[in-house]
Formats: C-alpha cells, structure tokens, sequence
C-alpha cells in the first residue's frame, strides 16, 4: 500500500520536512520514496505542496497519514474533517469550545469568599514576679606551699 508521509529533513532543533509518497513498508528514516510531493516548514508554516499529484495519487489508493490530512485540510487542498491524532484517552478540544466552570464550583468558590477570616487572639502575658539574683562573690583558692 502506498502511504504519503512527512520525511524529517534539517538539522539538529530545525525541523522540517519533505512530504512523500513511499510503500508503507518503508521505514520513515529509510530514505526509500517513489515521489517527493512537496514540502513542509512547522516553524513558519511555509511549504509547498503539488496539489495536482497528490490528488493523483490519492485516487490511485495512496493513503495520507493523520497529521498530513490535518494539514491538507487546514492548507485547503482537500475537503473533509479533521482526524483525532491525539491517543484515546485524550479528548480532542474544539477551537472553538471555551471550557465554563460548572456551577457547582461556582456555588464552592464564593462560599469560601463570603466567610470572614479567622483573627488569631493575642493575649498578654503579665511579667511574672522574677526571683531576686543574690549576687555570689567568686571563691579563690589559695595556694599552699608545700
């Protein structure tokens, strides 16, 4: 089966990539491709794509990997919705879905407002009477000769 992928091409910390018709069979890093179809910079979203020869062989049976669907279809070179390439357990978010509180959380939140703080209470202590220091006078040896 004939897959279009990204091919990773660039140096170390500057990605970019060339966009590939190669066998599904061949490893990314293989350097194995039939056609090179365009390509693709993330960093500025510049690239250049042959429209005419994907559309060619995406209807001789070429499939698209996820993330080049999403990036066809953002680029409007095809038409159709865009994949879920997230893993399964993450939910896709919409552009255009903003996240609201709920209004349990709301009713939480300004409960814990309206309670006044707690004031610590400092109480005085009263000197306590000090017991009187006697003074000692220092005991000194004397010497004795022997």
């Amino acid at each position: 089966m004939l897959k279009i992928r990204l091919q990773r091409t660039g140096r170390k910390n500057v990605p970019t990539f060339r966009i590939v018709l190669t066998d599904s069979k061949n490893s990314t890093k293989s350097g194995k491709f039939l056609e090179v179809l365009g390509n693709h910079d993330p960093r500025g979203d510049k690239g250049e794509v042959k429209a005419d020869r994907v559309k060619y062989w995406m209807s001789q049976g070429a499939q698209l990997t996820g993330t080049l669907h999403n990036l066809f279809i953002k680029k409007g070179i095809i038409k159709g919705e865009k994949v879920n390439k997230l893993p399964k357990n993450v939910p896709q978010k919409k552009e255009e879905e903003v996240v609201a509180p709920k209004k349990e959380e709301v009713a939480k939140v300004t409960e814990k407002e309206e309670t006044p703080a707690v004031e610590e209470v400092v109480e005085e202590v009263a000197p306590e009477a000090t017991p009187a220091v006697e003074e000692v006078t220092p005991v000194v040896e004397e010497k004795t000769a022997e």
